[in-house]
């Protein structure tokens, strides 16, 4: 897998720290707080982090990115500061699209290609889900919620997954995004309370510009700002 070092630039607020990933596995390490040492992430979450942070589509919100290819989350507060990461459970099958309808399935009518967890920019708020679990929910239509680890058969060994260097195997769930409790209840609770945040899940499988469009023009963005800053300069 292909890594790119995702730098300080203070110009558009983004500003990372961490040790992320897991010596020779491109995995991310179990719950990792922000450090000295530079976060190592995917091109694919780097190119969306430096577009989130610049154009401010965070709308002053704090953010998630979910680097599905990497099994990894990333959390942002509201000025682009990387506050903590930890390893992630996602959707059995890979594919960036719900199943039409899937939200009104009970969890023994999805089949297996339909536990997917979907690509794309979502508002993520806290509700309640079934047995009155509080969760954050993603996306409340298709039932994709980010949650610790729930209960569920021992089977499916879900807590080993999680830490375990491979990245295979962090395929376990219906479509929900499963954390370390410590993460979720630490770092992402405290900051998603109250109003809320975006969560952006990278695609397996579709070309970044298909599920984030705005990727497309950032680089113009980037161009202009630094030609208005050559001016201002003069």
């Amino acid at each position: 897998m292909k890594f790119a070092i995702l730098l300080t630039v203070a110009a558009q607020g983004l500003v990372v720290a961490g040790a992320v990933e897991a010596a020779g596995t491109g995995k991310v390490a179990a719950q990792a707080p922000a450090t000295d040492a530079p976060v190592i992430l995917s091109d694919g979450a780097t190119r969306v982090a430096e577009w989130v942070a610049t154009a401010q589509d965070n709308h002053a919100l704090p953010y998630i990115i979910i680097d599905k290819p990497g099994a990894a989350a990333y959390l942002f507060d509201a000025k682009g500061k990387m506050l903590a990461h930890a390893p992630v459970l996602i959707g059995i099958a890979p594919g960036d699209d719900a199943t039409p309808g899937i939200g009104t399935k009970n969890l023994s009518e999805i089949g297996p290609a339909e536990k997917t967890t979907p690509a794309g920019r979502f508002l993520a708020k806290f509700g309640v889900a079934a047995g009155k679990q509080r969760v954050l929910w993603v996306d409340y239509a298709t039932s994709v919620a980010l949650h610790t680890i729930p209960p569920g058969n021992p089977k499916d060994k879900r807590k080993e997954r999680m830490l375990s260097p491979a990245i295979d195997d962090n395929r376990i769930t219906f479509g929900c995004i499963n954390v370390p409790k410590i993460f979720y209840n630490q770092s992402v609770s405290p900051r998603f309370r109250k109003k809320g945040g975006y969560v952006y899940i990278l695609p397996d499988s579709k070309p970044l510009e298909d599920v984030f469009p705005r990727l497309r023009v950032q680089p113009f963005l980037n161009a202009a700002a630094g030609s208005t800053d050559a001016v201002a300069g003069q």
